[in-house]
């Protein structure tokens, strides 16, 4: 009998053994006082402050440009040479029209000229006929009717004459159009009537839309210019975060490509927003937040327009925080709660937060400095639960 109970109590032993819970497997993290910040990232870009777009002043032939991007322009200095229109040159079929224009306009300035010259005669015939009916007149010779149709056909004769006169102009002008059009067929224009376009500022090119010579017409986009020493950074953020943003406050741009880290200052924060498709497919309201880089300008010397940079702007900041890390911190009874580790067991306990960072949260009440406490807590870990770690 004795051994029968020991089997027995044995196996009672072990059963009770192996259904006993087993200490739940956790990792620990200290309750500390630090600094913290609480920091929104997000990624912009450079861009010049002072952007100037140099265009073709007038509609004509565009001469080579030979400035390259990056090349530095001096204030006043030619960037490019825009030429009047030239000529249409003229085809064989076009120019013996031509030819012909200008013959048959000097036929007509020539009858023109004998017109003015057969008139002149008459007018000069119908003026003495006028003067000699009128001394006939005085003795009654001739009647004061014949003396008038005289001086109407006189005056007649004159205005015709004018018209003629005018009409050797007309002519004239004609002639003087069509002997141009074939004289300066696919020609050059002249030197002084190219128009040259100069730089606005002191800085270096950007950009070059238009290199080979040709026709360009008026207001058409030749070069970007401006001054690469005064960049700003462009960042667009999400609205929310964009509230907590104020000019003045501090940035940081990270992963320009160099080291260290750039200092700047946000100098405005847009009052309108934008909606923005994520790469996620959602749509979300941002806005462009303006910084200015705030280092030595030989720090980020290699830096140009339209450069990635990433931006981290300082919201909240202090000293002498009580944080724990974000993962110990989870939704419990419409408030925030951890699990702190008290004798080998999880405890849960309610708690206050207050700003929170990528990584950590600041504790306004229910920890102390030293407590120790679970992050990422398991899902089969309960109040009073046994851990080991």
């Amino acid at each position: 009998m004795p051994i029968l109970a020991a089997i027995v109590f044995g196996v009672v032993a072990l059963l009770v053994l192996g259904f006993r819970p087993q200490p739940v497997l956790v990792d620990q993290a200290r309750v500390q006082r630090a600094a913290m910040e609480v920091v929104v990232e997000e990624e912009g870009r450079t861009r010049v402050r002072e952007r100037f777009e140099i265009s073709a002043p007038l509609a004509g032939y565009l001469r080579r440009i030979v400035v390259e991007p990056g090349d530095p322009v001096a204030e006043d200095q030619v960037l490019a040479l825009v030429a009047p229109m030239r000529a249409e040159p003229l085809d064989p079929r076009r120019r013996a029209q031509a030819e012909a224009q200008v013959a048959g306009a000097r036929a007509a300035v020539r009858s023109a000229e004998n017109r003015v010259r057969a008139l002149a005669a008459e007018a000069e015939f119908a003026a003495s006929e006028v003067a000699r009916l009128r001394r006939l007149a005085i003795d009654g010779n001739v009647s004061r009717v014949e003396v008038e149709r005289a001086e109407v056909t006189a005056r007649t004769t004159i205005e015709a004459l004018e018209e003629a006169e005018e009409r050797v102009e007309v002519v004239r002008q004609e002639l003087n159009a069509a002997q141009t059009q074939l004289a300066f067929a696919g020609e050059d224009s002249n030197a002084q009537d190219i128009v040259t376009v100069r730089s606005p500022i002191e800085g270096r090119i950007l950009r070059r839309h238009r290199e080979s010579e040709g026709v360009v017409m008026a207001g058409e986009r030749l070069l970007e210019i401006a001054d690469v020493d005064v960049l700003e950074v462009e960042t667009d953020v999400l609205s929310a975060d964009a509230v907590r943003i104020r000019p003045g406050q501090s940035v940081r741009f990270a992963r320009w490509g160099g080291q260290p880290e750039l200092d700047g200052v946000v100098t405005r924060v847009e009052p309108a927003g934008f909606t923005k498709v994520s790469a996620l497919g959602v749509e979300e309201q941002r806005v462009w937040v303006i910084s200015e880089i705030t280092a030595e300008r030989e720090a980020w010397r290699a830096l140009g327009d339209g450069f990635r940079v990433e931006s981290r702007f300082v919201v909240w900041a202090e000293a002498d925080v009580l944080q724990v890390p974000s993962a110990a911190v989870f939704r419990h009874d419409n408030g925030w709660a951890v699990f702190r580790i008290e004798e080998a067991r999880a405890r849960l306990v309610p708690v206050r937060i207050g700003e929170r960072s990528a990584l950590r949260v600041q504790v306004l009440e229910g920890l102390a400095e030293g407590d120790q406490v679970v992050p990422h807590p398991p899902d089969q870990l309960q109040d009073g639960s046994r851990i080991r770690h």
